[in-house]
């Protein structure tokens, strides 16, 4: 038992005493007393490492598969924020910022005419990668912690960091290192916190990318170890997002604030903000707090070896809805095609998953386009009834339409005992297919298109860049020039030469 779990247990059992009348004196008579809490892990010197890596490795120290691999993701996260500009509540966030008189000055809004201080430019641009649920995702390695629900990398850490190279001419060498060791801290951290802190209602993007946003931005800055160090405890105290949001406009809203914090904390620490310099693994710091536990083994001595971009990887989403739902779109769509299935052939469909699929895919029968993008039946309809799932099926005209509301009513999605026990290391789903002229299709996938176990190659990642700036309305031409400016970005001097061509 975890030591918050035994605090609440104690908590609830004094409720019952009060209730019944017995007296803790009677109560501890008994043959069964409450268990002991299994011990904090004392790692004295985590934070301290975890600075030293950030505060030390180079350009250098990165391996040419990873930059690779993160180019693709810096190409996507582009793509997403030119797409996700167009999005209800980036037109709220920035009649907001409109609202406070600000100059209009400062770092690039992508895909807009709109310049803010870079600490709001990198909200908006956060807010617009994950508010179509179409950005990258990192993949568990603990069997106990489930694949595919941890941290989307790219959200929190690409728009703190390129909203600090439009303050200064930036080599794109050195915003590579700061965003690789902003997806790597935080990508460790979610792999190390307990499993508890997501199932318990924790957006992960939100609460561990805020170590991201300020790791990219504190290796631009150049800070000292101290200056690291008094960052990570600001952003902790800033971290947060509960998924009780999925579904609304504020799921994205804790990727856009974890961004934002990246450049805020920062922006104290160089003042000389004072924070904890032993936030992570105190009897009252992050990982205590928001996990109740966490596994040292996870993240001490493990920055960097390997570079989690690179191993286990990260899922690059060929659908703009939750990770988990991909296996078993991939999937259908595999069948669709091979067995020419048409959606007036289909009686039922089943979808059988692990539990913690069922505890994220929420909503069993959508009224929006935010809300389809957590409905496994949703996704499993859509491409029975158009062939497709792009983000011209996402909004709320389809989602309401009554044959797409009438093919999710033949969808059964369910816990099923051979996926459960597959692990929750992978996302396993089971798709049989019940035909109107009795025949049983039946299909089944622990990964997804994207995934490391079936990726996408950079000429992948550049026709989804294309489909998103297609979307944004973006000119073609400037479009190409990014595709290829990313492709070779280690060569680029100035960061500003592709976030002047990413503004409206």
């Amino acid at each position: 038992m975890q030591r918050r779990d035994f605090l609440r247990s104690s908590a609830s059992l004094g409720v019952v005493i009060t209730t019944v009348g017995l007296s803790p004196a009677t109560l501890g008579a008994s043959e069964n007393p409450p268990c002991a809490p299994i011990p904090f892990p004392q790692t004295p010197g985590l934070t301290k490492y975890v600075v030293e890596f950030v505060r030390n490795t180079k350009f250098t120290d990165l391996q040419a598969d990873v930059i690779d691999l993160g180019k693709k993701s810096i190409l996507d996260g582009l793509g997403l924020a030119l797409a996700g500009s167009r999005a209800q509540n980036g037109k709220l966030f920035r009649e907001y910022m409109a609202s406070l008189g600000l100059p209009d000055r400062g770092a690039t809004v992508m895909g807009t005419k709109t310049k803010l201080p870079p600490r709001f430019a990198a909200f908006a641009n956060g807010l617009a990668i994950h508010v179509e649920d179409f950005d990258d995702t990192q993949l568990a390695v603990g069997k106990d912690r489930t694949y595919g629900l941890l941290v989307h990398p790219t959200a929190p850490v690409l728009p703190a960091a390129l909203a600090l190279t439009e303050t200064a001419a930036t080599s794109a060498r050195d915003f590579l290192v700061a965003y690789h060791l902003g997806v790597e801290v935080e990508c460790k951290i979610a792999e190390a916190i307990s499993p508890r802190h997501y199932e318990d209602g924790f957006h992960s993007t939100g609460t561990c990318g805020v170590f991201g946003g300020t790791t990219a931005c504190a290796k631009l800055r150049g800070f000292d170890e101290p200056q690291i160090s008094r960052a990570f405890g600001i952003a902790a105290s800033q971290s947060s997002g509960l998924r009780e949001n999925f579904g609304t406009m504020m799921k994205s809203f804790h990727a856009g604030h974890a961004a934002e914090v990246g450049v805020f904390a920062t922006d104290l620490a160089a003042l000389g903000w004072s924070g904890a310099e032993q936030i992570l693994e105190a009897d009252r710091g992050f990982f205590h707090a928001f996990g109740g536990s966490y596994d040292p083994a996870a993240i001490f001595h493990k920055l960097g070896k390997p570079w989690t971009i690179a191993n286990p990887g990260v899922s690059i989403k060929p659908y703009p809805c939750g990770s988990l739902t991909h296996p078993g779109m991939t999937e259908m769509q595999r069948l669709i095609q091979t067995e020419k299935i048409k959606a007036a052939d289909v009686e039922t469909v089943e979808v059988g998953t692990n539990h913690n699929m069922l505890n994220t895919l929420i909503h069993h029968r959508p009224k929006n386009n935010l809300q389809a993008k957590f409905s496994m039946e949703f996704c499993i309809a859509i491409l029975l009834l158009e062939g497709k799932a792009g983000l011209g099926e996402f909004t709320d005209a389809v989602v309401n339409r009554p044959d797409v509301q009438q093919m999710i009513e033949r969808v059964r999605f369910y816990t099923d005992p051979e996926a459960e026990k597959a692990g929750y290391d992978k996302m396993t789903t089971i798709l049989k297919i019940h035909l109107k002229d009795g025949r049983v299709l039946a299909g089944r996938a622990d990964f997804g298109k994207g995934s490391p176990a079936n990726p996408m190659s950079y000429d992948e990642v550049a026709e989804k860049f294309h489909g998103c700036a297609d979307f944004a309305q973006w000119p073609i031409a400037r479009a190409n020039r990014v595709v290829e400016l990313v492709s070779h970005l280690e060569d680029l001097d100035d960061m500003r030469t592709l976030t002047a061509l990413c503004g409206g």
